[in-house]
């Protein structure tokens, strides 16, 4: 691999683990709000 090629693997793969990381962070210090309006709405299932 070139040294163009590694530094762009390394820029990419910082993208994609800095916005896990982020999104992490934003889930605990914030909360899934999708999640506490799903509990609060009945489910009603025919069969």
């Amino acid at each position: 691999m070139t040294t163009t090629a590694i530094i762009m693997m390394i820029i990419a793969m910082l993208t994609i683990w800095g916005g896990l990381v982020a999104a992490i962070i934003n889930l605990n210090k914030r909360g899934d709000a999708s999640a506490e309006e799903i509990r609060d709405v009945e489910i009603h299932r025919d069969l």
